[in-house]
């Protein structure tokens, strides 16, 4: 009995240098996991990563200008598709793990199974980005810095009709702006 009281005041009372790596052990499998999510997290957000499912998708936006420009800038699927702050980034790559389900199982495996279901698979894109007020689009464009005077005519009177109003998201608008509008005849819902 003696034999057990002691052993369990020894684990109940780490010495000062045990605590120490149990600590230390614990941080560096901290950063560990940190550095592998995390590098994980920006695999994911590669053009190559995309294009392994999205390949149609990928070659039709080398088209536009989110890709060549005469500034140089260049949009990659990321860009749009995943928002840049760290909280929303982790939600939307949760929802995104279904579409890599979808794949795997084989229902968007192949360029022809995708382009039967790209209808849907953009509405709803579409209502994914109506729903956050086109966060990422806003990354990069905001009505405050845009030139007005730059713009034409039609466009200087839709942006501040919206500006104004406040109900109308980029991708109300800009839903053929970076890959070509798809056949909605089929798609449920679709207005």
């Amino acid at each position: 009995m003696k034999i057990l009281k002691n052993f369990w005041k020894r684990l109940s009372t780490p010495s000062k240098a045990a605590a120490g790596i149990i600590l230390f052990m614990g941080f560096m499998g901290g950063l560990l996991f940190w550095g592998a999510f995390n590098t994980g997290m920006e695999a994911t957000n590669t053009e190559e990563f995309c294009s392994g499912c999205h390949a149609p998708i990928v070659k039709e936006i080398r088209e536009t200008i989110h890709y060549s420009n005469r500034s140089g800038v260049r949009a990659i699927c990321s860009d749009c598709h995943v928002p840049h702050q760290w909280t929303d980034k982790i939600v939307r790559k949760v929802q995104a793990s279904k579409e890599l389900l979808f794949h795997f199982i084989g229902t968007i495996d192949t360029e022809e199974k995708f382009k039967e279901r790209r209808g849907h698979l953009a509405h709803r894109e579409w209502q994914r980005m109506k729903d956050n007020d086109s966060k990422e689009c806003r990354n990069c464009h905001q009505f405050n810095y845009m030139d007005f005077s730059e713009q034409g005519p039609r466009a200087i009177k839709q942006h501040s009709t919206a500006l104004a109003d406040g109900d109308k998201t980029c991708v109300d608008c800009h839903k053929g702006i970076a890959h070509k509008l798809p056949d909605m005849r089929d798609v449920e819902g679709w207005q």
